[in-house]
């Protein structure tokens, strides 16, 4: 449950409390506030207050702490608490720079457009539609035509129920889609939980392994991500075992989500991946409900205290249709649109999508306004 958080309880935490530190209110004219505003990292998003939330023996006591207030609230709490604080507020202040990806950069500080190509199948909404490599390949340069900064091939539907796929069929499905792609300079990025499969993609020119596990389902997938020396995106789901949706229940799915990724970004930074190279995902849908989606949405900026960029991904999502009478898959744009538009308010470098074109005039409509804000 939560509690209204002030300093003497801070003072009174017990030494397994943790401290969550969330940007909140978010100004579009930094420059009227001076010193009492800041911004995420290099993007386009300053905010003037934390939600900082005190998560003690069951307990969850918030508040909303101005930047100017700050000094003060870490004054008052124990050293651990203060320390952890301090890194959180240092982890979204830390610029991201640019993804080197062979012969592209990829800058991040307005959000970048990451085009989904499920070369299955059984994809939840375009499975079968890019089993032949030479459409795969043409579908990937038609949505990098379109403004995706990044193409991400994928070849095992990771839906509910799915059926895990042997990884010899997987490296099948993708590895001259992957090559047809990377020859013609596209970014790819390799949608697989399996070390075969990412050693097979990066040897055919792929840049990023993005993993629904965070490396935990395969015991070599981090042998394989720190030799790679690439990017490498960690998702949250519940399981490492072969239906990533198993599981799911959460005290509190900001804070266990949260809890989840900064576990994998140490053990990724301990395993010897560089922290320049590791994103984030919050992994909506994969075992959460739509309460557990929309809590991820509005507290995402929770994950810039990790200091990574973040990938948000909700395109299609099932949560769409739940909000407006059972939406089929193909029908969703427009919740697809309005979801990755708040992402990108709040921040989100990465924006996991089918259909870029809309998505991509949504981007700009936003950095429009973002552009007459501060100029004006």
């Amino acid at each position: 449950m939560f509690q209204p958080l002030t300093k003497p309880d801070l003072g009174a935490a017990s030494a397994d409390a943790q401290i969550y530190c969330r940007p909140t209110c978010f100004v579009d004219r930094p420059h009227e506030l001076d010193d009492d505003c800041l911004r995420i990292a290099d993007t386009m998003v300053w905010f003037a207050a934390w939600h900082v939330s005190l998560r003690d023996d069951g307990v969850v006591r918030s508040a909303i702490v101005t930047v100017a207030e700050w000094t003060d609230w870490i004054a008052a709490m124990p050293d651990p608490l203060a320390a952890a604080a301090a890194a959180q507020r240092a982890g979204v202040l830390r610029p991201r720079g640019a993804l080197q990806l062979g012969g592209r950069t990829i800058r991040l500080n307005e959000p970048q457009l990451m085009g989904i190509l499920n070369v299955t199948p059984d994809s939840f909404s375009d499975g079968g539609k890019h089993i032949d490599v030479f459409a795969a390949a043409e579908a990937g340069f038609a949505m990098g035509s379109a403004g995706a900064a990044i193409i991400d091939v994928g070849g095992e539907s990771t839906r509910p129920g799915a059926p895990l796929v042997w990884e010899g069929d997987e490296i099948k499905r993708i590895e001259g889609v992957v090559a047809a792609l990377a020859n013609g300079g596209v970014a790819v990025s390799i949608d697989t939980r399996k070390a075969a499969v990412m050693e097979a993609a990066l040897a055919a020119g792929a840049r990023i392994v993005n993993d629904i596990s965070a490396l935990r389902y395969d015991d070599r997938a981090m042998e394989v991500v720190v030799h790679a020396g690439c990017p490498v995106v960690l998702m949250h789901a519940p399981s490492a075992k072969s239906d990533p949706h198993e599981g799911g229940d959460y005290e509190h799915v900001l804070f266990d989500v949260y809890d989840m990724l900064a576990e994998r970004v140490s053990a990724c930074i301990a395993a010897g991946v560089d922290p320049a190279r590791i994103i984030v995902d919050p992994g909506l849908g994969f075992g959460k409900g739509v309460g557990d989606n929309l809590a991820l949405v509005n507290g995402m900026a929770l994950f810039h205290t990790l200091g990574c960029p973040i990938l948000f991904g909700a395109s299609r999502k099932r949560m769409i249709g739940a909000l407006d009478n059972e939406a089929a898959a193909d029908q969703r744009l427009g919740g697809t649109v309005a979801l990755h538009y708040q992402a990108a308010a709040q921040g989100a470098q990465l924006l996991r999508v089918h259909d870029i074109a809309e998505n991509r005039q949504a981007l700009r409509v936003w950095r429009g306004l973002r552009d007459a804000a501060l100029t004006a």
